[in-house]
């Protein structure tokens, strides 16, 4: 029988983390390198990218960063090219959460469709279809873990009717890639997220305008609190690692209970 420790141990393989350069992507870079794996920042920010990148080789781990736009076919294939040149990649994740502008669907600019679409869905199939032709030509496997979102899942209104088109996307994308690369030993899942603590949250919650928004997005969390960008180091390692050897297709919710809760729900009875 395999030891635990085994199954989680992603020593000798590399793993490409795009949206690195934020929060959770930052603490999973931190925790995949504590596990061994070799680990690819890419942000379109190089300074975020590079930031992270150098807390990981602090910690003693190997990383490199790479800036790119990849809603951009081209710049996709660019940064694979560039991958190629020093490892085989076996891990990604793909992290992408870009800006978006909000509106009601009745009064949405195309342009703002069309744009939070390619950012947030068109980016993942073009860093997934580069990743598995590796993974296929390499007959090694691997895994890919794709961020959806509980707005993938539910409405949460506020003006983002493409961002929830785009994580449901997301999530489709998963079960039809898993489908297809199961035959070539590629896992492929979605993870999603409840809000968890970033930047813009921060800034939220400091501005009194706001306090509303803070407070309902809590109240949708039976665990009455917002994720810590480190809860999900342990639900991303176990989808990398060969303890979710059997687990490929799955949409996992990383949300404090938010999915579990009827908007009805109460406690008190």
């Amino acid at each position: 029988m395999t030891s635990v420790k085994t199954l989680f141990d992603l020593s000798g393989r590399s793993a490409l983390i795009t949206g690195g350069g934020g929060a959770l992507g930052g603490a999973i870079g931190l925790g995949l390198s504590q596990a061994g794996a070799e680990v690819i920042i890419a942000d379109i920010n190089l300074q975020n990218a590079s930031s992270v990148a150098a807390k990981i080789r602090a910690a003693g781990g190997t990383a490199h960063a790479f800036q790119g736009d990849l809603s951009k076919e081209l710049q996709v294939e660019e940064l694979f090219a560039k991958i190629d040149k020093f490892t085989s990649l076996n891990i990604l994740v793909n992290a992408i959460s870009a800006p978006q502008n909000r509106s009601s669907p009745d009064v949405m600019p195309l342009a703002d469709w069309d744009k939070t679409i390619t950012d947030d869905l068109t980016s993942f199939f073009l860093t997934s279809r580069a990743a598995a032709q590796r993974m296929i030509k390499a007959g090694k496997g691997g895994s890919i873990i794709n961020f959806s979102s509980i707005a993938g899942a539910t409405s949460l209104g506020r003006g983002s009717v493409a961002y929830g088109v785009a994580k449901a996307g997301i999530i489709q994308l998963t079960r039809d890639c898993s489908f297809e690369w199961a035959r070539h030993g590629i896992r492929v899942n979605s993870i999603l997220p409840c809000q968890f603590d970033n930047a813009t949250w921060d800034e939220y919650k400091k501005d009194p305008a706001r306090a509303k928004l803070v407070e309902r997005a809590i109240s949708g969390i039976p665990m009455r609190r917002f994720g810590n960008p480190e809860e999900m180091v342990g639900p991303v390692l176990f989808l990398a690692s060969d303890a979710a050897s059997m687990v490929t297709g799955i949409a996992m919710p990383v949300d404090g209970g938010n999915l579990a809760m009827n908007p009805g729900g109460s406690i008190d009875w």
